[in-house]
């Protein structure tokens, strides 16, 4: 039961990071054919699609950020984060490497690049992570607790987070999204923003839903 969760998360991080990022790719190697909406729209429908598919097997985190708010929260066991996290970077470092291969003289492979200043860009992160938090911990919890319910709800926000606070900060939300093709490309120089805000902003998001929605914890 263990191994077809960890695989899960996987196949679900796998095809967030080979979508997405593969959009962002195919986008600047077309001349802009997919656009910055197409690109939006990309990661939110993979998102919403790989909840639907792989919701009862695994919760389809896809994402440490949102792992470890759900360990933080008590809403999920500790000692399966490890495991989750290392299949997540596992399945995003694979699609990473595929894109590679796709694409060789690709320079950024879709990694997340700020604007702006960094801390704009750590803040824009923080706030993004929080919205989408708290949409999580909302549409998993009570009555709302269906999978096509939550798939749309959480593949919207990340949709319409990455339209219109993409051009600023990239609209990661998620550590190993940006960390794969920062690693397989080479370039680090940003990195930082966005392994640490969308952890931080993960905690906020916690907070808030636990004030306004106590009875649901």
């Amino acid at each position: 039961m263990e191994n077809r969760r960890y695989f899960s998360e996987f196949i679900g991080t796998f095809a967030l990071v080979f979508c997405g990022t593969g959009a962002i790719i195919i986008n600047q190697e077309s001349g802009g054919m997919i656009t910055h909406v197409g690109v939006a729209l990309t990661f939110g429908l993979v998102v919403a699609a790989m909840i639907f598919t792989l919701g009862d097997v695994s919760g389809a985190h896809l994402n440490p950020a949102v792992t470890l708010s759900f360990a933080v929260a008590k809403r999920f066991p500790f000692k399966q984060v490890v495991p989750y996290v290392f299949a997540q970077v596992l399945g995003a470092f694979a699609a990473s490497g595929i894109l590679k291969v796709c694409f060789p003289q690709n320079e950024w492979l879709g990694a997340t690049l700020p604007a702006g200043s960094d801390w704009q860009s750590f803040l824009f992160e923080v706030i993004l992570t929080m919205i989408l938090v708290l949409v999580i911990f909302n549409v998993t919890t009570g009555a709302k607790e269906k999978g096509i319910t939550a798939a749309i709800a959480i593949g919207s926000v990340v949709g319409l987070e990455a339209l219109f606070a993409g051009p600023v900060c990239g609209a990661s939300m998620n550590p190993v999204r940006s960390l794969s093709p920062a690693l397989v490309s080479g370039h680090l120089e940003h990195l930082w923003i966005y392994l640490t805000a969308p952890f931080v902003g993960a905690i906020l998001g916690i907070a808030i839903h636990q004030f306004l929605f106590p009875t649901h914890d």
